[in-house]
């Protein structure tokens, strides 16, 4: 499941909330308002609206009616540009009202703080400095008005001028306070978004934690009702993910009445559990959660046979060290006895008995000392360096190095690589001790009376594509039986050996992400194969 936070408010649904919703709000009052101006001028007959100039003042509502429908639908459609369509849409607010007021007669109309309405809506549709344009804008074009009605027409107003220049100072007033309070409102509104988007992330993540916690994870109501289950609890309890809103007591009678149980006494242990679904041995644990209704439950499940598999890599861990110490400190008397040994057999007067009780006891120490010093190599970490290597001449390499070695003879290995580019990704010196180990094996468990082949056969793997490297033999192979346990340390099949070499080569092969695996010989005989990894970081292995 991916897991995707959300960035920044350029989102298309708070932009609309921020800009269009009102655009499209303002149309709607502007609709309203043309409406309301032609139903009183043909409703009521003194009002004084129109009075002066009945024609403009009707001609001017019609195509304020029909302007308001335009600019509806444009706002719908978001057809021009925001900006362009709010400038359009003040600018024309300001010319309407004006034109009406100078058809009612001035400013004496009271229609001039319909331009108040005008001025502080564009301030808030484009805060800034717009809104001083648009209070300009409005005060020039009621003192052009007065100017036009006074001068041109010889219309006598005495008191429109106080009238207008009072209107121009509420104008430019109101473009200040709505400049001031639109800021305040954009940073509340940008701060509430991001709050909301801050909170909708956590949610998202509180939510994603839950589902890939490692423990089950169960909440119930107050009726008992399971509010929220991840699934990993869907996984334990063998159920699937729609018992959400649904009883507890249905899902699980067992964990239903260890949780009554609990809530009887709280500080009784609810002790382990078997699931009806899965058959998983469970530990729950109950914490009271309260909720809007009343107090519910939050469940925690651990699967104790996990629980029981860490306890025992930890014993394994503790018993580890253990054994390397043990094994640091039988080094010292089992070289006190080699060199005890080693000095007998130089004796003049050693009998022939004694000459072979000394053999002996001097291949049993060498043997101990093997054992000793592969569980040391165990116990020591050491830090890879892989890198690429063309198996073609590497495995060349190997074999002559092999056969220099006396373990075989040249003719008894035989390698193939294909194609002859072919590269495996490993530390070379790690690799060296992998596959050395494995063709002595193969020497050390072939038939007494049939010479050994090995074949060093490199290809890509037919399912992942990877490079595969596999070690053949025409031996006797590995009975069924023993095949999963051919790589646990310890298990040998010789009397000789310490049943360590396969199980370290299979630690080298998985701290360099690449896998050991034993596979029967197609024609007999063993197949040990090992499916490199593409691509290795510097890992910590056994030498």
């Amino acid at each position: 499941m991916k897991f995707r936070l959300e960035e920044n408010v350029a989102d298309p649904t708070a932009r609309d909330a921020l800009t269009w919703k009102p655009l499209r709000l303002l149309s709607f009052y502007r609709l309203i308002l043309a409406g309301l101006l032609t139903a009183l001028f043909y409703g009521i007959a003194d009002t004084g609206f129109g009075s002066q100039y009945p024609t403009l003042y009707t001609i001017t509502c019609f195509a304020y009616v029909g302007f308001s429908l335009l600019a509806g639908f444009s706002a719908r459609i978001r057809r021009p540009s925001y900006e362009t369509q709010a400038v359009t849409h003040v600018l024309t607010d300001i010319l309407a009202i004006t034109l009406l007021i100078h058809a009612s007669g001035g400013p004496a109309s009271g229609l001039g703080i319909l331009l108040i309405i005008t001025v502080a809506t564009g301030s808030l549709l484009l805060p800034g400095r717009m809104a001083f344009l648009f209070a300009a804008v409005a005060a020039l074009a009621m003192f052009g008005e007065h100017i036009y009605s006074t001068l041109i027409l010889g219309l006598q107003r005495s008191t429109d001028y106080n009238q207008t220049g009072l209107l121009g100072m509420a104008l430019f007033a109101t473009a200040m306070l709505t400049y001031l309070m639109a800021r305040r409102i954009h940073a509340s509104e940008m701060l509430a978004y991001r709050r909301g988007i801050d909170i909708a992330n956590l949610a998202k993540l509180n939510a994603h934690i839950v589902q890939r916690l490692q423990a089950g994870i169960v909440v119930t109501d107050h009726q008992h009702n399971i509010r929220l289950m991840n699934e990993t609890a869907c996984k334990l309890l063998g159920v699937e993910s729609d018992w959400v809103g649904r009883p507890l007591a249905e899902m699980s009678p067992t964990l239903y009445r260890k949780l009554m149980q609990w809530r009887e006494s709280p500080g009784r242990d609810a002790g382990v559990m078997v699931s009806e679904g899965s058959g998983a041995s469970l530990l729950p644990q109950f914490t009271l959660l309260g909720t809007a209704d009343g107090i519910g439950a939050l469940i925690f499940l651990e699967d104790t046979a996990s629980m029981q598999r860490q306890a025992q890599q930890m014993k394994l861990a503790s018993l580890g060290r253990l054994t390397a110490s043990i094994a640091h400190e039988i080094r010292n008397p089992l070289g006190a006895i080699s060199h005890a040994a080693q000095l007998l057999q130089e004796s003049p007067d050693l009998g022939t008995g004694d000459t072979r009780l000394t053999a002996i006891i001097d291949d049993h120490t060498r043997r101990v000392n093997t054992v000793i010093e592969n569980v040391l190599q165990l116990s020591r970490p050491g830090t890879s360096s892989p890198q690429h290597i063309r198996l073609q001449e590497w495995l060349h390499d190997l074999a002559r190095e092999f056969s220099r070695s006396g373990l075989c003879a040249t003719e008894q290995i035989s390698i193939s690589v294909e194609p002859g580019d072919l590269e495996a990704y490993m530390d070379p010196s790690q690799l060296h001790q992998v596959v050395w180990n494995l063709c002595q094996n193969a020497i050390h468990h072939g038939e007494a009376d049939t010479p050994v082949n090995i074949r060093l056969q490199a290809v890509r793997n037919a399912t992942s594509g990877a490079t595969q490297l596999d070690i053949l033999d025409n031996g006797t192979g590995i009975v069924p039986e023993m095949v999963d346990q051919i790589f646990e340390p310890f298990f040998t099949t010789r009397s000789s050996g310490t049943g360590l070499g396969l199980y370290i080569a299979r630690e080298i092969c998985e701290s360099n992400q690449a896998r050991l695996s034993y596979h029967p010989g197609t024609q007999g005989g063993s197949c040990f194969r090992i499916v490199f990894a593409e691509s290795v970081t510097s890992a910590v292995y056994p030498i």
